[in-house]
């Protein structure tokens, strides 16, 4: 049964993962322009803390739900 699901729902989980594995890149990214920007100093990569790497894990889960379930939308309509 559960494979059943994973064939029917394979473009929602194949777009969830690509989402969420280049998005955490650019989240890093903006993390660290907006730590920075005040520097003057070269662009020099910022670590989140614990609590600010699970706030932009609930908002990348959320992205990536809305984006998986829009590519799943939209595959099955245009029967991509």
């Amino acid at each position: 049964m559960f494979s059943i699901f994973i064939k029917h729902n394979l473009i929602f989980i194949i777009s969830f993962f690509v989402f969420i594995f280049l998005n955490i890149f650019e989240n890093l990214l903006h993390f660290t322009n907006g730590r920075n920007e005040n520097n003057q100093q070269i662009f020099q990569l910022t670590m989140p803390k614990k609590r600010d790497w699970i706030k932009i894990a609930i908002i990348m889960v959320v992205f990536a739900v809305l984006q998986g379930g829009i590519t799943a939308f939209l595959s099955n309509i245009f029967a991509i």
